[in-house]
């Protein structure tokens, strides 16, 4: 696949880094090609870097992973992504793209994208490594595209996670938030630290 990142820090860095490996076009959307933040992605195999929009325009796939607020910025600068799959990996910790309760509804409402909430439930450790002791943990999922789903769900597996459970359609969004929010509870607030993740078990 051919796949936009917008937002090159941790998350969107070893989503980039996993799929890069596994053969996937890695196109590194970015304001300013010549200073951004995660240059050194650019030694991985398959991964160039491009204005925005024209990492955009290059991709069926597009990864965002900024700061909620951000969503206006990178919705004007993603230009026309009609049919394009978009991968909302944030999470509203502190402020939420007013009026918007989160940037999967901002996109539903601004962009005739497929779009999908996912890559938001753990730390980027995890997504760089999402094996533990020989058993990977699960990704999670939520909208109301079931193509974009289906693209989700091959790029979890493709990053070395060992399903994307479906958490359900968009009224399940927030849900998967606070699900996202858990995990940080337990991972920073209570000090159990970030090599920790959730995996679903069935009798």
């Amino acid at each position: 696949m051919n796949i936009a990142i917008i937002g090159t820090g941790n998350v969107g860095g070893a989503l980039a880094t996993n799929w890069s490996g596994k053969g996937h076009q890695i196109h590194l959307g970015v304001q300013n090609p010549n200073n951004f933040k995660g240059q050194a992605l650019l030694k991985n195999v398959n991964t160039n870097v491009f204005p925005t929009h024209e990492a955009v325009e290059k991709s069926e796939v597009i990864l965002i992973a900024t700061p909620p607020t951000a969503i206006f910025d990178v919705i004007q600068q993603m230009g026309d992504v009609t049919n394009k799959i978009i991968i909302d990996a944030t999470n509203v910790v502190r402020q939420a793209p007013d009026p918007y309760k989160t940037v999967y509804h901002c996109l539903s409402d601004k962009t005739k994208a497929e779009v999908v909430k996912c890559f938001n439930t753990t730390g980027f450790e995890n997504m760089l490594n999402p094996n533990y002791n020989g058993i990977p943990i699960d990704m999670f999922m939520a909208g109301d595209s079931s193509k974009a789903k289906s693209v989700a769900t091959q790029l979890a597996l493709d990053a070395g996670f060992g399903s994307c459970v479906d958490f359900g359609p968009s009224d399940k969004v927030e849900l998967l938030e606070k699900f996202a929010l858990s995990w940080i509870n337990l991972a920073i607030m209570q000090g159990h630290g970030r090599d920790m993740a959730f995996k679903i078990l069935k009798r």
